[in-house]
């Protein structure tokens, strides 16, 4: 039996990034004598154990055979006589296929080591087309590495396009396409990870709605990018500057989404993208795992991001009328990250990046002026039904003072 330390451990060795976790490959094993030495089973599809001690996981070296449509769709071969290059020829980039044996000794059949110098995402066989998680791993690792230069192989990117035009994509599980997204979004550079799903034709099938806003016009006074769909990966990355909230960056990515269904007559404006922005919200979170938190605060910016621009053209009243509707008074937090979403939408424009944003803090002034109102003592001095009223009138004088003050 022989065991190498692979994947993501080997890779970033190569890279110089601190190594989080480590996984073992076993060559020469079969599952009852991992079971005899105390390792605790645990793999579903194919045999994978945890270390008795430091509950690392070690799978045993196996191929894989395509039967069927989508990432489920395998056959696994276990058998002690599956090599450690045979193991790793079934991996899906090559920076994602090397070894280390117990001496130390680099196992690199595939030009891993290489690739990883100059940085390049390319995979090692065509067996990167049967699964189409692939496509997404294979953004995600764009959007985690592009701080170092990282690109996609023009052959992988073309054969990530062949997946998705022959419907590899559509085979997809929303729970995986999900959990890539969410770590993506939670990476450095998410925007990286929409643009390599939008380079080989993925987007338009997994974030249709998305996909929508490219090539739909804003006006140019506004939006010297004109497209809301380069608009919207703007204020992505804007977002991803002021907030690592996953929250924060998923209500960015999707708070223009009505622009995309714009009557033609009405373009470059968009009156009640808003609106219809949120009906397209719902659909994406119904098709999608989107935690609640990240449905919320998107609908939220979608409907209320307007408002904010205007702070100081909207009225007294219509200023906690705004903060009544954020849920402000109750979920401060929360408001708090509304407002992030709000900034990174306006900054999300060509020449408007490095532009301050007084919007926000003075929805946060008439913000904290209306949460000082003393709402126990108005109950006490009013009957039950006026009570909301008068705590109301009250937060309305208080953002009045606050903004003359201002």
């Amino acid at each position: 039996m022989k065991v190498y330390l692979v994947g993501g451990a080997v890779r970033d060795e190569q890279l110089g990034i601190p190594v989080k976790e480590r996984d073992w490959c076993v060559v020469g094993a079969t599952p009852d004598e991992l079971a005899a030495a105390g390792y605790l089973a645990v793999g579903k599809d194919f045999p994978v154990f945890l270390h008795p001690q430091s509950k690392e996981e070690y799978a045993l070296a196996r191929t894989e055979r395509k039967t069927a449509v989508g990432y489920h769709g395998f056959a696994f071969n276990t058998n002690p006589g599956v090599s450690i290059e045979e193991d790793l020829s079934r991996r899906d980039l090559t920076i994602n296929a090397m070894a280390r044996d117990e001496d130390g000794k680099l196992i690199d059949p595939f030009g891993g080591a290489d690739d990883a110098r100059r940085g390049i995402l390319r995979h090692v066989s065509d067996a990167f087309a049967e699964d189409p998680v692939r496509i997404l791993r294979t953004a995600k690792f764009a959007a985690r590495f592009a701080a170092l230069g990282f690109r996609i192989a023009p052959e992988t990117r073309d054969l990530m396009r062949q997946m998705v035009d022959s419907g590899e994509a559509e085979a997809l599980v929303p729970d995986r396409v999900w959990k890539e997204t969410e770590a993506a979004l939670a990476g450095p550079d998410p925007r990286v990870f929409f643009e390599a799903l939008r380079a080989c034709r993925a987007l338009r099938v997994l974030f249709p709605e998305v996909d929508a806003l490219f090539g739909i016009p804003q006006p140019a006074r506004w939006h010297p990018e004109i497209d809301s769909g380069l608009h919207t990966l703007m204020s992505l990355e804007q977002a991803s500057r002021l907030s690592a909230d996953v929250e924060v960056r998923f209500a960015a990515l999707v708070h223009d989404l009505g622009k995309a269904t714009t009557d033609a007559k009405d373009l470059p404006q968009h009156p009640g993208h808003e609106q219809r922005g949120c009906k397209l919200i719902q659909e994406l979170c119904d098709r999608l795992p989107v935690p609640r938190a990240c449905r919320e605060l998107g609908l939220l910016a979608a409907e209320y991001h307007t408002h904010c621009h205007r702070m100081g053209e909207l009225r007294d009243d219509t200023v906690v009328r705004v903060l009544e509707k954020t849920d402000a008074f109750r979920r401060p937090a929360r408001f708090e990250q509304f407002l992030k979403v709000c900034e990174a939408d306006a900054r999300g424009r060509t020449q408007f990046e490095n532009r301050d944003y007084p919007q926000a803090s003075w929805l946060r002034e008439a913000f904290a002026a209306a949460a000082a109102v003393d709402s126990a003592a108005i109950a006490r001095e009013h009957d039950a039904d006026r009570i909301a009223e008068a705590i109301r009138r009250a937060r309305i004088a208080r953002v009045g003072e606050a903004r003359t003050r201002t």
